[in-house]
């Protein structure tokens, strides 16, 4: 017989128990305080449960600082906490919240007592985040009240709550739980069942892919952080993501995705099962894929992995003249990136009125600057002056660096590639800015492979902090300290990565905005809540539909191609979503359909 679960308008769940007061379930138990509930906090670990007790003074110390609570508040949102040891402290609450570790022998023991212990009419919520709510459900003696409730960490400041209904749930208790989390200043997203729900099921595959990376010894730790943060606009890198999450619970979260998927990019990278079988968990454990201060702290200290600033063998050449090859939006901005840096630019595009227009766009962006106050006119009128337009690579013939900003396209690049090979000077180093292509290619279009290196600026070129540095197994240490240099001289920061499909930023974020699609392709969630999810949850600052129609469907669709063709997983296909949307000319912004309509300017 099903119990009577509350009509949710009645009773708006005032009493709250969180069982497990690790980190997360002490950041929910601040989160409902907080917010006027009246929480009990139940910890196996009596040390645990005062080590919760200290951790929420610190926290609501610090949020009155930081002027987000009165010094009267942040008193009684701790009133309205206790924590013990034992669970029949439950006894009374409207709705108990398990963040207890990641087993389904632990949570099916916790659900147990609960059945036992608290009201027919209360509501039992899973924070699980890889395991299946529908198999705890069934194993309780109340399936209809139970749901899962998935904050996301650090809880007092991630707006997203994933609420996942089973088959077996009853809708009065989803939609208690969902008035709750808009009461709790929360935005309430509603998922199926199955493993990483939304935000994980996007995110986890991503950070597996980052560790992978990593492992293979493709790009240092730094670097790889570094670009997802300077390239993406992501709040942290995705090793010190893990790190935080807890390598541990990562590996867990995985193996249930891969268990459900059996999708490779799914299958926990080995380096994950080292580090957690190691004791090596990420911060809790004062070292994970960083060494930090001390277990639990965030600062990051020297360790036998951290790189040297002396990593570049040698000095690189003097670079005062440079060459742009193109006449785009991409050209233009690497052309302005490097007159206000002071070098002298040839821009050379098919014809000298393209290059005359490009320089024109360029006049136009930095008068922009100007008024945004970013510059001032004669530092604008300078820069514009040290840019001469051509309609001839021959005008290359003095440059010391080239850089090829024309179309994604093998053919044309390598035609480009030979030219500049007879037109520029011994020594001059020649560099490409494709974000797919095989920067090798290019280079042995060339008498001198050694000199030609993959230079990948981001878009917009003058906005943009990050330069993907590719070396081939022929580039020479003196090239590449050559563009690192420069780089520094342009205020960029620079990356270094081998020659392969996707380089760092996009090998790791075009399979992750894939995944989105096929979500959306399988009817699992909406784009709306999808691209939520990720913008509350993960901290993105853009949902993966948001970008796609940014970026454009048939570029997207044209790296999804080239990285399935380099490394052969299935899981890199594109999903046929993205190609119809392709072939019905659904391009994005660009055309004002994409995944979304855009009105037409």
């Amino acid at each position: 017989m099903a119990s009577p679960l509350p009509d949710p308008s009645l009773s708006p769940l005032r009493t709250v128990a969180v069982v497990g007061l690790g980190t997360m379930g002490t950041g929910i138990a601040e989160v409902l305080a907080r917010a006027g509930r009246t929480v009990i906090g139940i910890d196996i670990s009596e040390a645990q449960a005062v080590r919760a007790v200290a951790a929420l003074e610190a926290s609501t110390a610090r949020a009155v600082e930081r002027g987000r609570l009165t010094g009267q508040e942040r008193a009684q949102a701790l009133a309205r906490v206790r924590t013990g040891t034992d669970p029949r402290a439950a006894a009374d609450a409207d709705l108990v919240i398990e963040v207890a570790p990641e087993s389904y022998e632990v949570k099916r023991q916790i659900f147990r007592e609960l059945d036992r212990i608290v009201r027919p009419t209360a509501i039992l919520a899973t924070g699980t985040n890889a395991l299946s709510v529908t198999r705890l459900a069934a194993d309780s003696a109340h399936p209809e009240r139970v749901l899962g409730l998935h904050f996301f960490n650090p809880a007092p400041a991630m707006k997203l709550v994933e609420v996942v209904s089973s088959v077996l749930t009853a809708p009065a208790a989803v939609t208690a739980v969902t008035d709750l989390a808009l009461d709790l200043g929360k935005e309430p997203v509603a998922v199926g069942d199955r493993p990483g729900f939304v935000a994980d099921g996007l995110l986890f595959g991503y950070l597996n892919q980052a560790a992978a990376m990593y492992e293979a010894r493709y790009a240092s730790r730094e670097d790889i952080d570094a670009a997802m943060r300077l390239g993406c606009g992501l709040p942290m890198g995705p090793l010190a993501l893990l790190d935080l999450i807890g390598i541990d619970t990562a590996r867990t979260v995985l193996e249930a995705m891969y268990a459900a998927s059996h999708d490779r990019l799914h299958a926990p990278a080995p380096i994950l099962r080292q580090l957690s079988e190691a004791g090596l968990t990420g911060r809790k454990a004062g070292r994970g894929f960083y060494t930090y201060q001390e277990p639990g702290s965030a600062a990051v200290v020297p360790d036998a992995l951290t790189p040297r600033a002396d990593a570049t063998a040698g000095p690189g050449r003097p670079v005062r003249a440079v060459g742009v090859a193109g006449s785009g939006t991409m050209a233009s901005g690497i052309a302005e990136v490097f007159a206000k840096a002071g070098y002298e630019v040839v821009l050379a595009a098919r014809s000298e009125e393209k290059a005359q227009a490009a320089r024109a766009r360029i006049g136009a962006s930095l008068a922009r600057s100007v008024d945004k106050g970013r510059l001032t006119a004669e530092a604008a009128a300078r820069a514009l002056e040290r840019i001469t337009p051509t309609g001839t690579y021959e005008d290359f013939a003095d440059v010391d660096l080239a850089v090829e900003a024309v179309a994604e396209d093998l053919a044309v690049k390598r035609h480009l590639f030979a030219a500049l090979d007879k037109v520029c000077k011994p020594g001059a180093v020649l560099a490409t800015t494709t974000s797919s292509l095989p920067v090798v290619a290019c280079a042995r279009a060339t008498s001198r492979p050694r000199d030609v290196i993959g230079m990948h600026f981001f878009n917009p070129a003058p906005a943009m902090k990050l330069v993907e540095v590719v070396r081939t197994v022929l580039t020479s240490d003196e090239a590449h300290a050559t563009v690192r240099e420069v780089c520094g001289h342009l205020r960029k920061h620079p990356v270094d990565c081998g020659d392969r499909a996707g380089f760092i930023v996009n090998a790791l974020l075009f399979p992750y905005l894939n995944n989105a699609v096929k979500m959306v392709q399988e009817h699992y969630a909406s784009l709306d809540d999808i691209d939520a999810a990720m913008k509350l949850g993960g901290g993105y600052p853009m949902g993966p539909f948001e970008l796609l129609d940014v970026v454009g469907l048939d570029v997207s669709l044209a790296i999804e191609k080239v990285l399935h063709r380099e490394f052969r997983d299935p899981g890199l296909a594109p999903a046929p979503l993205l190609e119809h949307l392709v072939a019905a000319g659904c391009l994005g912004r660009k055309t004002g359909r994409g995944f979304r309509e855009y009105a037409r300017r």
